[in-house]
């Protein structure tokens, strides 16, 4: 089994985020030397999330925030032996993936790369991302999706740099503040975050509410 873990980062310090995934290069064959998703074997008292889980911390030391199962793959050619592979996807915060990042700077089997700029990857491994993101963005028009990315509190500003990450394209920040503000998914608190602008509310996610029919970004 193998997962897909979407996290973001920022380029430089005030840039706006891109969203990334790590990749575990291969040490034997088939494809080895090639790029791949993180994954190992089910184990046998293990179910399907419990294994997901375990190969993601032990490839890459990460700890989701979100994580379900995405589909079996198991084209007549995607591997020599003819693997089956049920493929999980997963989100991890920015500063969670950043420490774990840190943590294995001398790791050269792991490595992050931009979601739309991979490298060539081992199996069917490319277009199961393609699968993944095509995933992800379609659901963050209809759920929560979006606040797995974040922390436990953030501004509106944040959330629409998650949104535009996700989606690949400029948002307009006022119809997008209307658009979340009215949605119910968003408890504000009554802290603010100050600096060299005025200070923004932070906000908090509204566990009972999911945005079954349409989602902020759904017109």
């Amino acid at each position: 089994m193998s997962t897909v873990i979407f996290s973001l980062r920022r380029p430089s310090g005030d840039a706006e985020p891109t969203v990334v995934l790590p990749l575990v290069r291969r040490t034997r064959d088939p494809h080895e030397g090639l790029w791949a998703l993180p994954g190992g074997w089910l184990g046998d008292a293990e179910n399907l999330e419990g294994a997901a889980s375990r190969t993601l911390a032990e490839t890459t030391s990460l700890d989701p925030s979100y994580l379900e199962q995405l589909y079996a793959f198991g084209a007549v050619d995607r591997s020599p032996s003819r693997v089956i592979s049920i493929v999980y996807w997963a989100l991890v915060r920015e500063e969670v993936a950043s420490t774990a990042h840190r943590e294995r700077v001398d790791d050269d089997n792991v490595a992050w790369f931009d979601a739309d700029d991979l490298p060539p990857l081992a199996f069917d491994h490319t277009a199961i991302v393609g699968y993944a993101l095509w995933r992800l963005r379609n659901k963050v028009g209809y759920s929560r999706i979006a606040h797995g990315l974040l922390t436990d509190e953030f501004t509106v500003a944040d959330l629409r740099e998650v949104y535009q990450a996700i989606l690949g394209r400029r948002l307009d920040p006022a119809n997008f503040r209307r658009q979340v503000e009215s949605s119910g998914n968003l408890l504000p608190t009554d802290r603010f975050r100050t600096g060299s602008h005025r200070p923004a509310r932070l906000y908090r996610s509204n566990p009972d509410v999911e945005l079954a029919d349409r989602g902020p970004l759904a017109e």
